[in-house]
């Protein structure tokens, strides 16, 4: 486990949506048109679930239906936006109307060739009909469509927003011919390279290949078989033939490349780990900063991120890991809770007045084993801890009554930096992981960021906002290590993506061979 700061060789031009995106988004996809192969097997894919068949509601199926419905942007491998739906786009220097050229003759699953007006119907659905998510924010701006012909669609905005061609890449192009279109849609027509087949919750996802694929060549395979399963060890499983790509843990990944059975593949954007305190209605002492500055200096990151990541894993205190355009190395440097400090933290406590063993710490977690890992390092300051563990659900229930202290969680790789900053401000979504900050004066330096076209302009009024998070204690960034992905040996052609998106522009599923 290392730092990684020089030799970290991601190349995220990514997020750059000020400068290479504003440009002139005229990227096109690569590889030119092949002649149609003749496709061959069942490709069984197990990384991350699907939680409706409503492609513009999700709460975090971000890893299945990229398969069936696609995006007028994508996320390049290197965090780079690039064009999908739309063969190009073009920004204003003011930074509120965007201009996309759609791509002729892609077909909606129905046979129908998607137009302009679908994508503006898209909008307009997001807009009017769906109430949360990061999107609802970045739509609610859009005060004008215009559709001057089937392929060209103009979409002004109310006021200059960065991430927006970022966010597109999650905003997903249905036909609005789908069934349950008004309410909540249940059979979702895309134009992506596999249909939605049969859907079982929580079991499986059949999604059998589209003929009228607008690629040429794509896919390879006959259908892709969704393992939605939680609680299964999906190791054994791809181990035994049953599963050919799977989402893993080091340990597992660590066993599967020892023996041979699989390629251990890392996302392109990382995982982020922090510690976290009640912001809103913490209890005393846990209030006081110097007792969450104490706690930070009791959390060994370094060995920490060795068990989390081991190699791969990064010691930092941002939330954008090395190699990322708003990764800040001298503030890294400068990070006082780089590595533990027992002696600072008890001075910290005694200055306080605090006597730890006086006080139990209500600790809420997800049911990981990393978890522990935290419990343990704090309990040498001499606190008492009542630990709870939780389901996802569970957890963020408990979260969300705010009658803890302090936590440890993680949060995944997002299209675009906004999406990891959203989360802490007022009125964010699903903020309870750091605490439901409520603090105007931090909104106040995030909107700063959103509506800065400048990129380096932009990321100065992120940094802000971070150095604030800290100033305030909020939290505390432990570090970063990439989700891994297990490949079985004779799969051909698939990368693992900049986000858990198992289809984009450029690769994913859709490329995708099984040896015979």
């Amino acid at each position: 486990m290392t730092d990684r700061i020089t030799d970290l060789a991601i190349s995220r031009r990514a997020l750059l949506a000020g400068t290479a995106a504003m440009t002139a988004g005229v990227l096109g996809v690569p590889g030119l048109p092949q002649a149609q192969a003749a496709r061959k097997g069942v490709l069984k894919y197990a990384t991350l679930g699907l939680d409706t068949a409503d492609p513009h509601r999700h709460t975090g199926s971000i890893a299945v239906q990229q398969a069936y419905v696609e995006t007028l942007t994508s996320i390049a491998s290197d965090g780079a936006v690039e064009p999908f739906l739309a063969e190009s786009f073009q920004v204003s220097p003011d930074g509120k109307t965007y201009t996309f050229k759609l791509r002729q003759n892609v077909k909606f699953h129905n046979g129908d060739t998607l137009k302009s007006a679908d994508v503006a119907a898209n909008l307009e659905r997001v807009k009017n009909k769906v109430k949360g998510g990061w999107l609802v924010t970045a739509i609610k701006l859009v005060s004008k469509l215009e559709t001057p012909d089937d392929n060209t669609l103009v979409v002004t905005l109310d006021a200059p927003y960065s991430p927006f061609l970022n966010l597109l890449s999650e905003l997903w192009i249905l036909s609005p011919k789908s069934e349950g279109w008004d309410e909540t849609i249940k059979t979702p027509i895309g134009t992506g390279p596999f249909t939605f087949g049969t859907w079982q919750p929580k079991v499986k996802l059949v999604a059998p290949a589209f003929p009228g694929y607008w690629r040429s060549g794509l896919p390879k395979v006959e259908r892709v078989e969704f393992d939605l399963r939680d609680g299964v060890d999906k190791s054994l499983a791809l181990r035994a033939g049953d599963l050919h790509i799977i989402q893993l843990d080091r340990e597992p990944a660590e066993t599967l490349k020892k023996v041979g059975a699989a390629d251990i593949l890392g996302l392109k954007d990382t995982s982020w780990f922090s510690i976290a305190f009640n912001n809103r209605k913490p209890r005393k002492p846990f209030d006081d900063i110097r007792v969450r500055q104490a706690l930070a200096l009791a959390v060994d990151k370094p060995a920490f991120m060795n068990f989390m990541g081991g190699e791969q894993g990064i010691v930092t205190n941002q939330i954008v890991a090395p190699g990322n355009a708003y990764f800040d190395k001298a503030w890294h440097d400068a990070d006082p809770f780089r590595k533990p400090d027992l002696d600072k933290a008890k001075k910290l406590l005694a200055d306080a007045g605090v006597k730890p063993a006086d006080h139990t710490i209500e600790f809420v977690s997800w049911q990981e084993s990393y978890a522990q890992v935290v419990v343990q390092m704090v309990r040498k300051l001499g606190f008492k801890v009542n630990h709870v563990a939780l389901d996802d659900v569970g957890a963020q229930k408990r979260l969300g009554q705010y009658d803890w202290d302090m936590n440890v969680m993680s949060s995944g790789p997002r299209a675009d930096i906004f999406l990891r900053y959203v989360r802490l401000m007022s009125d964010g979504p699903n903020p309870t992981l750091w605490g439901g900050i409520q603090d105007p004066e931090l909104d106040r330096m995030i909107n700063a960021g959103v509506q800065e076209p400048d990129q380096a302009k932009r990321k100065a009024n992120y940094l802000t906002a971070s150095k604030h998070i800290d100033d305030k204690a909020y939290f505390y960034v432990i570090g970063h290590s990439p989700s891994l992905i297990a490949v079985k040996k004779g799969v051909k052609g698939y990368e693992s993506g900049f986000t858990w998106a198992c289809h984009w522009a450029s690769g994913g599923v859709a490329h995708t061979t099984i040896d015979s």
